[in-house]
């Protein structure tokens, strides 16, 4: 398990965010020592009229060869199985396609975006192990997938000498749904106990999706998702009020700030099991968007402030 790092989420450029905005953030985020770059092969195919996705690896494409020695100080994330599955064919496709957007001979770690029960779990670890031996991929990752399918994909990679996942994604943030409730956002998983007791006990990386719940935590144009609605989250926006306060930060900041250090006590666990530190991916669209996400890693949580906040009903 590597230290965690703030993750650029790429999902809106090229559709929601332009080709101009996404090339300053990009700038500004090498600028500001940001390593890790996050995109997929359907970003963002709902925001295109085109229906295609594929807009995202371009534009990462076109400023990764508009600035010539980038590429070695980044470190490129992509993911498939959305749209194509992950049948060893689609998988092999998927990826040449990625590369030949991204303009690069290989991505640094490579996805399953989402599970597809109906591929050979075997050929689908053959599949992506072989992307890591060929060096089309540095290392690869399952992103909502239920833990035991993740030690699964493991074992029969084990079994066949292969390279296997050493990355696990899923939605996690310091505020919590309701147990059960139907979240808006079609696909996404959200982290579990087992996902946690998985991550620490085989040392994977853990990356978190949606940490600021969609912009919902400080914009007073985008509210909680009704899942949200319910008396824990008064008390856990009551805390990070009170922290955010006391340490002269955002609350953005101080979720990210939780996220990076791992979550502790009763209110930083996923049931019973205490939730290692995580690898936050942000969407921004603005330059003090981006900055003020990078500021939280310099975030301190004493202990006062983080019992304050793992406690929070």
């Amino acid at each position: 398990m590597s230290t965690p790092q703030i993750v650029l989420g790429a999902m809106n450029f090229g559709t929601r965010v332009d080709t101009g905005t996404a090339f300053a953030l990009l700038d500004r985020f090498v600028e500001r020592g940001g390593e890790w770059i996050d995109t997929a092969d359907v970003y963002a195919f709902w925001n295109d009229p085109s229906g295609a996705g594929g807009q995202s690896e371009r534009v990462i494409g076109s400023w990764l060869a508009a600035r010539p020695g980038v590429r070695e100080q980044v470190r490129i994330s992509t993911k498939t199985g959305v749209r194509g599955g992950l049948g060893p064919a689609a998988v092999t496709e998927a990826a040449a396609g990625s590369l030949r957007r991204l303009g690069t001979g290989h991505v640094d770690l490579y996805w399953a975006h989402t599970d597809d029960r109906d591929a050979d779990p075997a050929a689908t670890a053959e599949t992506f192990g072989g992307l890591v031996t060929s060096g089309v991929a540095g290392r690869i990752g399952a992103s909502n997938h239920t833990s035991w399918r993740v030690q699964r994909l493991r074992g029969l990679a084990g079994e066949r000498g292969l390279p296997g996942v050493d990355a696990v994604q899923w939605r996690h943030s310091y505020l919590l749904p309701r147990p059960g409730a139907a979240l808006p956002d079609v696909g996404h998983m959200l982290l579990t106990a087992d996902g946690a007791d998985l991550a620490t006990a085989e040392g994977l990386d853990l990356w978190a999706y949606t940490p600021l719940v969609n912009g919902a935590l400080t914009r007073t144009d985008r509210a909680l998702p009704d899942a949200y609605d319910h008396p824990g989250t008064t008390a856990r926006v009551a805390a990070l009020d009170a922290v955010a306060a006391e340490l002269g930060a955002t609350r953005n900041q101080v979720v990210l700030a939780w996220l990076l250090a791992g979550g502790g006590g009763r209110g930083g666990r996923a049931g019973d099991l205490a939730v290692p530190p995580a690898w936050p991916l942000v969407g921004v669209s603005t330059i003090g968007q981006l900055d003020e996400a990078l500021d939280a890693r310099d975030l301190v949580l004493g202990a006062a402030a983080r019992e304050r906040l793992d406690t929070a009903a």
